[in-house]
Parts: structure tokens; C-alpha cells; sequence
């Protein structure tokens, strides 16, 4: 009798892995294409899934849901825009003083939402925590840190959210599309609240 165990083949493993990341890329490419064409509020499980070529299932596994779809979607140009604000060059990045760099922020990320507006919107409606999103709390941690640099301590996390909270995604499409304002209003009025608090 052979008792000798047999080693795990490693082959497999890593082609479900490569599989998976495929599959993940051709979803991606197939909403993008959706999105582009038709606007973010056609972009169903299963039109995504024919788009793309894949099972329903696939694109469950790959993403979990609309939430996590829509996160990945916005991926890349929140990638960039913490890049940005993180080491980019002044007054987004390092170099230039703490409040023209606050300044800075809210109107980059108001570019932000004027480019990917829609996509930002329905990930701020669907049902998750967004104050756990990851980028939310990086963004959280960096104005909190520029507050503490102009030299505010009193309230610091109250007048953190406070900052980020005209920032909102459901907010600026409020503005924007209720209200009648535009990109220029709210970076204005982003710089007054910013001077206000930390001038």
C-alpha cells in the first residue's frame, strides 16, 4: 500500500486566480461601455452579465453587488485623485500652505464629481456605511489633518465632517440639478466655508 501523500497540484490555483482577474476586467470594460452608452441607470446584473459574455454568477463573484461594482467602476479615478492630494504637486499635493491646499481639495474633488457624477451618485445610494468606504476615510484623515496644520483643535472631528458633508455626492446632484448651481458656485462657497472655519 502506497502511503506516500501526494503534493497539491499548483497549476490550477493560479489559473482560476488569472481566470477570475480576466473575467473581472472584461465585466469592468462591459460596464464602462453600458454606463457610456446608455447612462449608469441601465447598468443591471443581467444586462452586464450578456454585455460582457459572462455568467450572472460571475459577476456576483467578482463584485458582490451594485455596490461593490459601482466601487470598482470609480476605482481608478479615486486612485488618481489620492495620488493627487496625497503627493501630487502644490496646492492639491505637499508644498503649499494647509489652507490654499484645503481650498484645493474640495475643488478638485468637485472636478471629480463633474467628470463621474452619475457613478458617484448611485454608489452614494446604494446601501452601505459610507463612512466605512476606504477612500472616504482617507479623504476624512487628510482634511482632518490639514484643519490640525491651520491650526484648528477644538472640534476637530465635528469640523471635519462638517467640511466633507457639501462634498456629498447625493448634495452636490441636489445643487446642482434642484438648486441650479454650478461647478464655480460650489468651489466658491467650498472656499468660504474653508476660510471660515480655518482662516
Amino acid at each position: 500500500m502506497n502511503t506516500r501523500r501526494e503534493l497539491p497540484v499548483a497549476g490550477p490555483p493560479a489559473r482560476v486566480r488569472r481566470d477570475a482577474v480576466a473575467n473581472a476586467d472584461r465585466i469592468l470594460c462591459a460596464a464602462r461601455r453600458v454606463v457610456d452608452r446608455d447612462g449608469v441607470e441601465s447598468l443591471t446584473m443581467d444586462r452586464l452579465a450578456a454585455e460582457a459574455g459572462v455568467g450572472k454568477g460571475t459577476v456576483f463573484r467578482a463584485f458582490g453587488n451594485r455596490a461593490g461594482l459601482f466601487a470598482a467602476l470609480t476605482d481608478d479615478s479615486e486612485r488618481r485623485f489620492q495620488a493627487a492630494y496625497l503627493s501630487g504637486p502644490p496646492p492639491l499635493g505637499p508644498g503649499a500652505p494647509p489652507l490654499d491646499r484645503l481650498v484645493a481639495y474640495g475643488a478638485a474633488r468637485l472636478r471629480v464629481y463633474a467628470e463621474q457624477g452619475s457613478l458617484l451618485l448611485a454608489t452614494a445610494q446604494t446601501p452601505i456605511d459610507k463612512f466605512d468606504v476606504p477612500a472616504r476615510k482617507v479623504s476624512a484623515m487628510h482634511v482632518r489633518m490639514l484643519l490640525r496644520q491651520c491650526g484648528v483643535g477644538a472640534n476637530l472631528e465635528l469640523l471635519t465632517e462638517t467640511l466633507l458633508a457639501p462634498l456629498d455626492p447625493e448634495l452636490v446632484h441636489h445643487l446642482t440639478t434642484n438648486r441650479g448651481l454650478d461647478e464655480s458656485d460650489l468651489v466658491a462657497g467650498w472656499e468660504a466655508l474653508v476660510r471660515s472655519v480655518a482662516g
